[in-house]
């Protein structure tokens, strides 16, 4: 989750401008990728489409950690239509000495993965970190790997992403990529977290470093900095970590993300992962909206995002999920829209998105403390297909007519024949024509059945 003041927003955007794409390509349809961007898939070959939420509890360490997320959020999320949840979990609390890793942490995470597991959600585990970690008053790496070569710090309460300036920060990231033993006790960290759930079954894969970030070196502007980072740190760093994941488990997901910069239309400069199963993951933030400030559509910002950030995976032919999104403040007059427009775009070339965050309250909550969507939320519960046992043609969704239109050639004999849908709250009417047939329809879901080869179309509309 990214936050910055306005005055930081427009320094950032000034220095981004001359990088920022132009306009937007148009992605094929369907939601899967599209215009040369693989599809999520999962191990009998259907397509995936993920939508869900962050789940995250900063307030709790130690003996309490990850307490304040309870089932419900779970069962809330999947009774609203979600079917994946990005949880954020600390490397200082699960290893708050060198070698000692926290067996009542690992036993918190697997709670919350079991209520996963009920519901039928999909999860991703994100290596969380704030501002680096708790050396500077947040979460992330532990104080004991902080190495910062007593550079100076002084803390930002009032906006604290600009604290990832701060000397000290920028030289922590530093020694994290360039030093042997802390990229040691890195891989090591993924490789116990990954021994550990590689069979649980709600785990769909892993996110190594949330919003990676680096020092920037004199005369360099904020652009050229974070490709170079990307480039020659954060890369060689995923390669290690996908070593040793796959050490141990050869099937779960890898989620890359670039630095957060991305959200201002910026190209990464990650090269290739050499993993076969990589994920594209940026972050879909802008800056002056998580300063408090409304959508701009003039500003064409959400066009010149696309564009940028489907450059990678056309490139090394990997999917997309967008890990984080959401604005601070969506009650602003353009907020519906904004919605609207980005609920589309992420259909263009996305396998998916997790918004942040689900949680009962104010501010960056997705529902209210009642569990009610907070205003312009709902806009972000659709009909969506979880899974298409075959090659997705085309996808569409009106909002004003609610209707929902799936095609896709079916697999043939040897592939899985059954589709899932997702369907809102509410009452739906699937018909499915094409050599399918819709097996059951139940709380909020729908499987279809196909024969080999068939064209099909699936229509839902809501009654």
């Amino acid at each position: 989750m990214l936050r910055t003041t306005l005055a930081a927003t427009v320094v950032v955007a000034s220095l981004l401008a001359p990088t920022a794409a132009a306009g937007a390509e148009t992605a094929a349809p369907g939601g899967t990728g599209g215009d040369g961007i693989p599809a999520l898939t999962d191990a009998r070959g259907r397509v995936l489409t993920l939508r869900g939420w962050n789940l995250a509890d900063k307030s709790h360490s130690g003996a309490t950690a990850l307490s304040a997320i309870t089932e419900k959020h779970l069962r809330d999320m999947r009774a609203k239509g979600y079917n994946t949840a990005r949880l954020a979990i600390f490397w200082d609390d699960l290893e708050p000495r060198p070698g000692h890793y926290s067996q009542s942490y690992l036993r918190a995470i697997e709670r919350i993965l079991d209520w996963a597991a009920k519901h039928d959600v999909k999860v991703v585990l994100d290596a969380h970190q704030d501002v680096f970690g708790p050396a500077f008053g947040h979460r992330g790496v532990p104080a004991w790997a902080t190495r910062t070569d007593g550079l100076p710090f002084t803390p930002h309460p009032d906006d604290w992403f600009s604290e990832y300036f701060e000397p000290a920060v920028q030289r922590a990231f530093t020694h994290l990529y360039e030093d042997e033993d802390l990229r040691r006790a890195q891989a090591r960290m993924w490789r116990v977290l990954a021994d550990r759930f590689e069979d649980h079954p709600a785990v769909l894969g892993y996110d190594p470093i949330n919003e990676p970030m680096g020092e920037l070196r004199e005369g360099e502007d904020l652009a050229t900095a974070a490709r170079r980072i990307e480039r020659d740190q954060v890369t060689p760093m995923y390669n290690r970590i996908a070593d040793a994941i796959r050490s141990v488990d050869e099937d779960g997901w890898i989620f890359v993300e670039p630095t957060p910069i991305v959200g201002e239309g910026v190209p990464t400069g990650l090269g290739r992962i050499d993993d076969p199963k990589v994920v594209y993951a940026p972050h879909f933030y802008n800056g002056v909206m998580e300063a408090g400030g409304d959508y701009d559509p003039s500003a064409r910002w959400i066009e010149n995002y696309e564009a940028a950030v489907t450059q990678y995976p056309k490139e090394y032919k990997v999917p997309v999920v967008v890990g984080e999104w959401g604005p601070l403040n969506n009650s602003l007059p353009n907020m519906n829209r904004f919605y609207r427009e980005a609920m589309a775009s992420l259909g263009r070339y996305s396998s998916g998105w997790t918004g942040w965050e689900w949680c009962y309250g104010g501010g960056y909550c997705a529902v209210d403390a009642a569990g009610a969507f907070r205003v312009n939320k709902e806009l972000t519960a659709e009909p969506y297909a979880e899974a298409v046992a075959g090659t997705v043609r085309s996808t569409s969704y009106d909002p004003v007519t609610g209707v929902y239109r799936l095609t896709y050639d079916a697999a043939g004999r040897r592939g899985s024949r059954l589709t899932e849908l997702s369907l809102p709250s509410g009452d739906w009417r699937v018909t499915a024509r094409g050599g399918a047939l819709v097996l059951r329809k139940d709380r909020g879901r729908a499987w279809v059945l196909a024969s080999p080869g068939a064209h099909v179309t699936i229509t839902a509309t809501r009654r």
